[in-house]
């Protein structure tokens, strides 16, 4: 879990350029249609958890949990600490199905 959430926070604070930050909602997208500024920092969670786990199908779940909760984020304006708290919440469900199978 530590695993997760540190690289988490790499993923989404040290990673991700303001440009993606901002390009990745609609209608914020002046470089690149927001859709490959979402995807590719969703990617990169899934990398992450893919590569932390070594569970492939793990990462595809973690790319579209995050890209979802991003663009929720975006569509319905809630804050910074729900988003995390989001994120925080998938870490613990991929880890209980580790623990679980």
């Amino acid at each position: 879990m530590i695993l997760l959430v540190g690289a988490h926070f790499v993923c989404d604070f040290v990673l991700q350029s303001d440009r993606m930050a901002q390009e990745k909602l609609p209608g914020a997208d002046a470089t690149l249609h927001w859709r490959w500024w979402l995807i590719a920092h969703a990617a990169t969670h899934g990398l992450a958890v893919a590569l932390i786990t070594s569970i492939p199908l793990l990462g595809v779940a973690e790319t579209v949990a995050h890209a979802i909760i991003d663009w929720l984020k975006g569509r319905l304006r809630f804050s910074l600490g729900l988003d995390q708290a989001l994120h925080l919440l998938c870490k613990l469900i991929w880890v209980g199905l580790i623990v679980r199978f």
